[in-house]
């Protein structure tokens, strides 16, 4: 099984036609995604040939529903045309809408998670790279040649480290890889990820990556602690931020010591949490709790 995208999964993508949507469908569709159509209303009509199937145009989302039975959509769409495809696929009723997009204004990311949730719309992002069911699909930009079906589920605010953590277990696999997003506002949570990797049969052991700034991991140790029986491995990226300066994601604002790395690690420790001090570290971590050997001190 998985969280939120399986083999079923059918994809339209908003934006396919974009030089950013191109490359990435192609992707997709390599990996085994369904992709059933791409969104651009000046382009509908037309028919886009990929190596793997050729690929309609389709002048809205709720077209594509209709026509596909989507249920997923990706959007690689401009910071300012963003909100616009999130509202049009949310009053479409597609179940997951997964925003690549980075540099979204927060005020429109604000109303356009809160209008996608009224209507039944799971946002993913924005200002992500998607997530990836290994072996079955793939919605967004992770490279999925990097990971293989396998018990971790891996939630991560950042894209880079998502890759990093994927690459030091590719031995040991996956079952859902999510990229939720590093802005201050994003639609999905670590809470949301975790309660959903609780319920996941095939998800033995979840790994949290968390970054400086928010409280999100705070909250998350919070959950943890009063709801999840699995066992958890973290990291969290900040350690060596010097204070006083704006870093990484617009979502890493630290006050005093409010969302300090240190401060993140001893609430996830509080909670049963192993968190590494280094991406290396944390997969170790994570073979060692599933009963796994290592070679040379790396993770077999």
């Amino acid at each position: 099984m998985a969280i939120h995208l399986t083999k079923e999964s059918k994809v339209l993508v908003q934006g396919m036609t974009g030089a950013e949507g191109m490359k990435h469908t192609r992707r997709m569709l390599a990996a085994g995604t369904d992709v059933v159509g791409g969104v651009n209303p000046r382009k509908a009509g037309r028919t886009v040939d990929f190596e793997e199937r050729a690929v309609p145009v389709l002048g809205s989302v709720r077209e594509g529903v209709e026509r596909t039975g989507a249920d997923v959509t990706v959007v690689f769409v401009p910071p300012a045309f963003a909100k616009a495809a999130v509202l049009e696929a949310a009053d479409a009723r597609i179940g997951l809408a997964v925003v690549i997009t980075e540099g979204v204004p927060v005020h429109d990311t604000v109303a356009f998670t809160a209008y996608a949730e009224a209507r039944g719309t799971r946002i993913i992002g924005p200002n992500c790279p998607g997530l990836i069911t290994p072996g079955q699909s793939n919605a967004g930009i992770i490279p999925p040649d990097i990971a293989r079906p396998g018990p971790v589920g891996l939630v991560s605010k950042s894209g880079t480290l998502t890759y990093q953590l994927m690459h030091e277990l590719r031995d040991t696999g996956f079952s859902t890889c999510v990229g939720i997003g590093g802005d201050p506002v994003v639609g999905t949570s670590h809470i949301d990820c975790l309660a959903a990797f609780q319920d996941d049969p095939d998800t033995e052991l979840i790994v949290l990556i968390g970054e400086i700034g928010g409280d999100a991991e705070e909250r998350a140790a919070a959950y943890i602690r009063d709801h999840v029986t699995k066992p958890v491995v973290g990291y969290v990226a900040g350690f060596t931020a010097p204070e006083g300066r704006t870093m990484g994601h617009a979502g890493a604002i630290v006050s005093g010591s409010s969302g300090t790395a240190r401060a993140k690690k001893e609430a996830l420790e509080a909670a049963g949490v192993r968190v590494g001090s280094t991406p290396t570290e944390t997969a170790r971590h994570v073979v060692a709790v599933l009963g796994g050997e290592t070679r040379d001190g790396v993770p077999a």
